[in-house]
């Protein structure tokens, strides 16, 4: 199992996600729980690469607009971000 690293700019994110139905975050957490064990993401979350500013890290759609960034090192599962489109990608 990959061990969990939450940006600073992660924390704050989350704080504003916490907002959402319990049904979101626990949706949420699944979909990290899935990438911790390295299982493949169900297609439903349109996982991919980024590129630009945000090279080598990937992103999902835990919802239409709710966006996780992360990053898989050799052992760790990195949280870079979660938000909105218009939130993280400015």
């Amino acid at each position: 199992m990959l061990e969990l690293e939450y940006s600073t700019q992660f924390k704050k994110d989350f704080k504003k996600i916490a907002k959402l139905s319990i049904t979101d975050i626990v949706e949420v957490g699944h979909v990290i729980k899935q990438l911790q064990l390295g299982k493949t993401l169900s297609e439903k979350y349109l996982d991919h690469p980024l590129s630009d500013d945000w090279k080598n890290y990937r992103d999902c759609h835990i919802k239409p607009d709710l966006v996780l960034i992360y990053k898989i090192d050799t052992d760790s599962l990195k949280l870079a971000r979660i938000g909105t489109h218009s939130e993280l990608f400015r």
